[in-house]
C-alpha cells in the first residue's frame, strides 16, 4: 500500500511540477502577444509568443491529465496520459535518427527558417528581441555571414533603399569593448559595404548557423546529457504510470473478486445444511 502511494504522489508531483511551468508559459505568451502591435506576423515559426502559447497549452493539457488522472485514480486518463507520453518519447526518437541520417537536409531547413526570421527582424519586438540575444550569446551576425543581413528590407544593401541602415547589421551584430559603458546602436551602419577582414574589427563576421553548430559539438556532452535526461524523465513517468494502471486493475479485480466470494457465501447461507444440529448444548 505505501508503494502505491509513493508512485501515485512522486507521479503526481512531476506532473504538477510541468503543469505549472507550462501555466507559465501561457501566461508569459499570452502578455507577449497583448503587448503586441496587432498587425505583427503570427506565424508559429517566427512567433516566439505564439509558440510559447502553442507548447505551453499542449503541455498543459498532457500534464493536466496526469495529475488528475494520478490523484484520483482515473484510469482512463492515466491511460489517455501514458498513450500521449509514448507518441511524444517515440516522435522525439524518431526526430533524432531522422537528424542524424538526413544532416544536410535539417541544416538546409534551418538555414531556410533563420533566413525567414532575419526577414521578419523589425516586424516582430519579440522576435527582434530572440535575434539579437542569439547574435549576442554566440557572437556571431546573420545566417552565414553578416551579409545576410541584406535580406532585411531595413538592412538591405541597394541605391534605391532609403532606410537610414542601408547596407548595415543590427547593433547586436557588434564587438563591444569591456570597457564600453554606452551602447552605441548605430555601430553596425555600412559595415556590408566593407570587406570581411575589414568588418571583422568591428563587428563578428561569423554566420549564427555555423557557430550555433560549433558549440553544440564543443558540448556535446551537455547536450546529451540535457537530451538523455530529458527521455529518461519520460520514461519514468511512462514507467509510473503504467504502474499505477496495473495497481489500480489490481485492486478493482480484488474488489470484485471478494464481491462476488461475498455474494456467493450469502446465497449458501439461505440453506442449513442436511442433518444440522439445532439442539442446545
Amino acid at each position: 500500500m505505501r508503494g502505491y502511494r509513493a508512485i501515485k504522489y512522486i507521479l503526481f508531483f512531476c506532473c504538477y511540477v510541468f503543469w505549472v511551468v507550462s501555466a507559465g508559459l501561457i501566461a508569459v505568451g499570452v502578455y507577449a502577444k497583448i503587448a503586441k502591435e496587432k498587425d505583427v506576423v503570427d506565424t508559429l515559426t517566427v512567433d516566439p509568443a505564439l509558440l510559447l502559447i502553442v507548447v505551453g497549452s499542449v503541455m498543459f493539457l498532457i500534464t493536466f491529465l496526469g495529475c488528475f488522472g494520478a490523484l484520483r485514480n482515473a484510469t482512463c486518463l492515466l491511460k489517455l496520459f501514458l498513450g500521449i507520453l509514448v507518441v511524444v518519447l517515440l516522435l522525439q526518437i524518431a526526430a533524432g535518427v531522422v537528424g542524424y541520417l538526413f544532416t544536410d537536409m535539417v541544416m538546409e531547413r534551418t538555414e531556410r527558417l533563420m533566413m525567414k526570421a532575419i526577414v521578419r527582424y523589425r516586424e516582430d519586438q519579440d522576435l527582434e528581441n530572440a535575434i539579437d540575444f542569439i547574435q549576442k550569446k554566440f557572437q556571431c551576425c546573420g545566417v552565414e555571414s553578416y551579409k545576410d543581413w541584406s535580406h532585411n528590407v531595413y538592412f538591405e544593401c541597394t541605391d534605391t533603399n532609403p532606410s537610414l541602415e542601408f547596407c548595415g547589421v543590427p547593433f547586436s551584430c557588434c564587438i563591444h569593448l569591456q570597457n564600453q559603458t554606452v551602447l552605441n546602436t548605430m555601430c553596425g551602419y555600412g559595415m556590408q559595404q566593407l570587406q570581411q577582414h575589414t568588418a571583422a574589427q568591428g563587428i563578428f563576421t561569423i554566420g549564427c548557423l555555423e557557430k550555433i553548430v560549433w558549440w553544440a559539438k564543443n558540448n556535446l556532452l551537455l547536450v546529451a546529457g540535457l537530451t538523455g535526461g530529458l527521455l529518461l524523465l519520460e520514461v519514468f513517468m511512462i514507467g509510473l504510470a503504467a504502474t499505477q494502471i496495473s495497481r489500480i486493475k489490481k485492486v478493482q479485480q480484488q474488489k470484485k473478486e471478494n464481491a462476488e466470494r461475498g455474494k456467493s457465501e450469502r446465497k449458501d447461507s439461505y440453506w442449513y445444511p442436511a442433518f444440522a444440529n439445532f439442539d442446545d448444548e
